[in-house]
């Protein structure tokens, strides 16, 4: 059984619910669970992401980076650093903010440093641009453009309803992508040694 802790902040809900998109993404590969963890209750729960075949990071983006509840974990996490409690595992990121660029790259790339910063091996969305020519919508998977980590949008005005659909099941996909990853990662030595 391979599995994936979710490690996230949600402020109004929007990145809640989309790490619950990645979960579901993660549960659509066999052999995978996935296990959602609120930074508030990383602390309390370290044992099941030290135990993780993967560790998928989410924040939404305030201001141009990452929230200062996430970057408290991120700064509790120093103790997994010194245990190199993470070293190897997989990781990989997502974010949403309220405007349709808000930054977010700043977002994911301070959730890469941290994953690299644990020694841990990125994983990227995997998902060619959306919404980037005349026949494009909203509508299409990875819609904002992302490539290192999932990127979604949420109206600042509404709740989970001013998500799109194609937010989703962008996320959907990250998870999907980064418990195939896990899966070939974890079984390689195996492979190897046979």
């Amino acid at each position: 059984m391979t599995s994936v802790a979710i490690v996230y902040h949600s402020g109004f809900g929007h990145t809640q619910a989309l790490a619950e998109a990645v979960a579901a993404g993660v549960r659509t590969v066999p052999g995978s669970t996935a296990n959602l963890i609120p930074v508030a209750d990383a602390e309390a729960r370290a044992a099941e992401l030290d135990a993780a075949d993967a560790i998928i990071f989410g924040s939404p983006t305030y201001m141009g980076g990452l929230s200062a509840e996430f970057a408290k974990f991120k700064d509790w996490t120093s103790s997994r650093w010194m245990q190199g409690a993470w070293s190897n595992k997989l990781a990989a990121g997502f974010t949403v903010s309220a405007s349709w660029n808000g930054d977010k790259h700043n977002t994911l790339y301070q959730l890469l440093t941290l994953a690299v910063q644990h020694g841990m091996v990125w994983i990227g969305l995997g998902l060619p641009p959306g919404n980037n020519s005349s026949t494009g919508s909203i509508a299409d998977l990875n819609r904002l453009g992302a490539s290192i980590g999932a990127m979604g949008q949420a109206n600042a005005d509404q709740g989970v309803e001013g998500i799109a659909a194609s937010d989703f099941k962008t996320f959907e996909a990250l998870g999907r992508r980064v418990a195939e990853a896990a899966q070939r990662w974890r079984d390689e030595p195996l492979a190897k040694a046979a």
